[in-house]
């Protein structure tokens, strides 16, 4: 056998969600490969489980435990898997030995690698903090907050077509969009709430998306049917957020414009958006650009460089590496 062949056979024989080592040691016991001299020939195998998912082999599939570590299954043996083990709500035996405590990012953490990806398409975002609004400490304010916005500009190539689509139909000029984040994102109870999350607190803007730096492979068929059902793009943000991918693409809605005015009464930093927006709409040619200065001053800063975005993930702990 080859090595590949070696680990599906593996796969096969365990016929429930496994770790790397597991795999190793189960070929080891089979005969199926002979490492020779391998050095870590366990850490050939975990690379090797890797190369399965990064080149997008449908025969396996993985999930994540607690600890950031991976397990492994092939997608043939789902059915006579547990459901509450493929969700992520059940450890395997091996994942239940206590583990060291890391240090962990938080979710506002990762704000500033969305605005950077979102900087690079041309997009102003701002971080909207739910805890300052009126009521801010109820619990329910996280269903009608989004905890990003953004507004994209037409970027038309005279001032004449500009002003010429602005005195037709001012709403044509721009677009916002609600972001709602999240770190993770391993089971179908945790996408499912997130998702009506996203649908939730997004009502308002014409495109609505949820953004988390890892989701479990199992979910993809889940994400994009709710997509397709609710219209709420997905996006997978990246630590060099220049990699991240929309995975599932937000649908056009209309501006709700009772929905805006509510987040304006009790929001001020959604109310400071939406002015600045619209004083960049409205701004004279010779005040453009200061006025295109003050919103980017007052929205989220962004990185430019690859060295600033590393140095930023190591200072916060936030994996660069996630295979």
């Amino acid at each position: 056998m080859t090595i590949k062949e070696a680990i599906l056979k593996s796969l096969d024989d365990i016929n429930a969600v496994t770790n790397y080592l597991e795999v190793y040691n189960h070929i080891v016991a089979k005969g199926y490969y002979d490492f020779g001299s391998a050095k870590t020939p366990a850490s050939t195998i975990s690379a090797q489980l890797g190369e399965f998912i990064r080149n997008g082999d449908s025969r396996v599939k993985r999930i994540k435990q607690e600890g950031g570590t991976y397990s492994y299954y092939l997608t043939k043996n789902e059915p006579e898997i547990g459901i509450e083990i493929l969700s992520g709500e059940t450890l395997l035996d091996s994942d239940k030995t206590p583990k060291p405590k890391t240090k962990s990012y938080l979710e506002r953490d990762l704000h500033i690698l969305l605005s950077s990806y979102l900087k690079n398409t041309q997009i102003y975002s701002r971080t909207i903090f739910h805890e300052q609004s009126t009521y801010g400490k109820d619990s329910n304010q996280i269903w009608s907050h989004p905890d990003m916005v953004g507004v994209k500009f037409l970027n038309l190539q005279t001032k004449v077509s500009q002003n010429f689509l602005k005195s037709i139909n001012r709403v044509d000029t721009f677009k916002l969009s609600s972001y709602e984040v999240k770190k993770e994102i391993n089971s179908d109870s945790e996408l499912k709430k997130a998702y009506f999350q996203a649908v939730s607190n997004s009502s308002w803007a014409n495109y609505g998306y949820l953004v988390a730096f890892e989701f479990s492979d199992s979910l993809s068929e889940e994400m994009e049917r709710l997509n397709q059902s609710f219209g709420i793009g997905i996006i997978k943000l990246n630590a060099n957020p220049f990699k991240s991918k929309i995975l599932f693409p937000a649908k056009y809605r209309d501006l709700d414009f009772k929905t805006i005015d509510k987040l304006c009464k009790i929001n001020r930093e959604f109310e400071q958006f939406i002015e600045q927006t619209d004083r960049l709409l409205t701004a004279q040619e010779r005040y453009f650009k200061s006025t295109e200065k003050e919103l980017e001053e007052y929205c989220d800063r962004y990185f430019e460089s690859d060295s600033d975005i590393e140095l930023y993930c190591r200072e916060k702990s936030i994996p660069l590496d996630l295979d």
